[in-house]
């Protein structure tokens, strides 16, 4: 990797690290309280993205990652170490939470993103998961990628977040992203989170790459409007 790169994947953990840690580590010690859930991922993405935006594009999610590959916003290479980056820091944020919670009476679970009802099946899983992360890519590629957010494009993004928990959040834990599903799985005292990991994975990719490819053709500006790399849009 050169410096550009690395300086990239740094931001990417970190802001991984970040979303990961402060987002299950307040669904943990709030017992699952939706508005917390909602509130703590939306409020964490805006200052991550308003953070490191500039450095990376803070995509700090896989599927958002895969999305832009999709598109055609980034190449390969760089969608590779994304990815690495990304799923170090959702597993150092499981260790953090695993090390900080532990004892902690009701947070043994580490926030977990699984079924919260009993109806809700393998099925029902990978639509919502899928669905919801479709519109948070989706989101992103409008207010980031093409640069329609402008100033308040962290903003828009957050509260995409935050509004799909507050419907996904009783159903599934809203996941919407891989390494936030996997790292507090990994670490958990008990073993549910891993159960289902397939059924997230599946979904959230799915959605991303769908929402790539629909916001790359159909709802495409003109080429001289689109901010490359599939960064979001530095300040001039």
């Amino acid at each position: 990797m050169n410096i550009e790169q690395t300086r990239e994947a740094i931001a990417e953990g970190i802001g991984t690290f970040m979303l990961v840690a402060v987002g299950a580590g307040a669904v943990a010690i709030s017992g699952g309280n939706v508005v917390v859930a909602a509130l703590s991922h939306g409020l964490i993405l805006i200052a991550i993205i308003s953070t490191y935006g500039h450095v990376s594009g803070a995509h700090v999610n896989p599927a958002v990652t895969l999305g832009l590959l999709a598109g055609g916003k980034i190449e390969l290479s760089r969608a590779v170490i994304y990815w690495v980056a990304q799923l170090i820091g959702g597993l150092l944020a499981g260790v953090f939470l695993r090390l900080v919670l532990t004892g902690l009476e009701g947070a043994e679970a580490l926030g977990q993103t699984v079924p919260l009802n009993d109806e809700i099946n393998a099925l029902d899983i990978i639509l919502i998961e899928g669905a919801l992360t479709f519109f948070l890519v989706s989101a992103v590629f409008q207010a980031a990628v093409y640069g329609r957010g402008g100033a308040v494009t962290p903003l828009i993004i957050g509260l995409t977040l935050a509004g799909c928990i507050t419907f996904g959040g009783p159903l599934t834990g809203a996941s919407l992203n891989p390494a936030r599903t996997l790292g507090p799985a990994l670490f958990a005292e008990d073993a549910q989170g891993l159960i289902e990991v397939g059924n997230y994975f599946i979904g959230i990719l799915l959605g991303g790459t769908l929402a790539g490819f629909v916001h790359s053709d159909t709802f495409a500006p003109g080429d001289d409007e689109a901010s490359p790399k599939g960064r979001r849009p530095k300040k001039r």
